[in-house]
């Protein structure tokens, strides 16, 4: 697992930490990052020895943004294959069989704010702060706010479009967009506990709650239920379902089989 912009490793604890790695350019999204982003958030979901990723940025920012240095001198078509390299990533953790747990610090702005509401949880420091900015240079972030929309809402979602203000990560944690704020010296430690903490969950129930409450996001509210109660129909034969039921009564931790 080598790359040369994201730097991935496995822990024994079961949690992957992926880091983007360009800190002199504020963690701005290349062509080369985000294709390496997005092949290592696969191989990471791939991998038996992991059952959680934490995603992070070195530096000094979590991640500013796409690397305009790429915008100039594409016609209409290479845009478009351009940009949807780009977001790639943010598509690929709502498919992953396993949770993805952003670690917030600094900035994260369009794309990068993009990423950090495409999570499935998000940890943030304090003084963090994130925004749709692209409108603010004559670019939009009409990608970045899909995830974002489905956090804060349509009005919301719109204002931090078409304004491109950066929010506060209190603003943040009250729109959820964040689920939990630590001092800006805690969070690296913070944020490895706690994706330690899902690492222990059984990771079939973890993996199966994950599918579900993706793919029966857009149905109709009745259907969601006969989607759900399937899918904990299926969650009930499994081996990890009756291991947890077990040892709840024998009074000791469990032992996944995740099967």
């Amino acid at each position: 697992m080598t790359y040369e912009k994201v730097i991935a490793s496995i822990g024994l604890n079961y949690v992957a930490e992926l880091t983007l790695n360009r800190p002199d350019q504020l963690n701005t999204l290349d062509s080369q990052m985000a294709e390496e982003l997005y092949e290592a958030l696969l191989e990471l979901d791939a991998d038996p020895q992991v059952r959680v990723v934490l995603l992070k940025g070195a530096g000094k920012a979590f991640c500013a943004g796409i690397d305009v240095n790429e915008l100039a001198g594409k016609s209409a078509l290479e845009y478009r294959e351009w940009i949807e390299r780009m977001e790639r990533p943010l598509v690929a953790v709502a498919r992953m069989k396993k949770p993805v747990i952003a670690q917030l610090h600094g900035v994260a702005a369009a794309n990068g704010m993009g990423i950090v509401a495409a999570a499935d949880l998000v940890i943030a420091a304090d003084n963090a702060r994130m925004g749709l900015t692209a409108i603010n240079v004559g670019l939009n972030c009409v990608g970045p706010v899909i995830p974002v929309a489905r956090c804060v809402g349509r009005k919301k979602a719109l204002e931090l479009l078409l304004y491109g203000n950066l929010i506060s990560a209190t603003e943040a944690l009250a729109l959820g967009l964040v689920n939990k704020l630590v001092p800006k010296d805690e969070l690296e430690v913070q944020a490895r506990q706690w994706a330690a903490e899902l690492a222990k969950k059984s990771p079939v129930a973890v993996q199966i709650a994950k599918s579900a409450f993706y793919n029966a996001e857009d149905m109709d509210y009745t259907k969601q239920f006969a989607y759900m109660n399937e899918a904990f129909a299926r969650l009930c034969t499994t081996d990890d379902a009756k291991e947890g039921v077990r040892a709840f009564f024998e009074k000791r931790q469990p032992n996944w089989k995740e099967k």
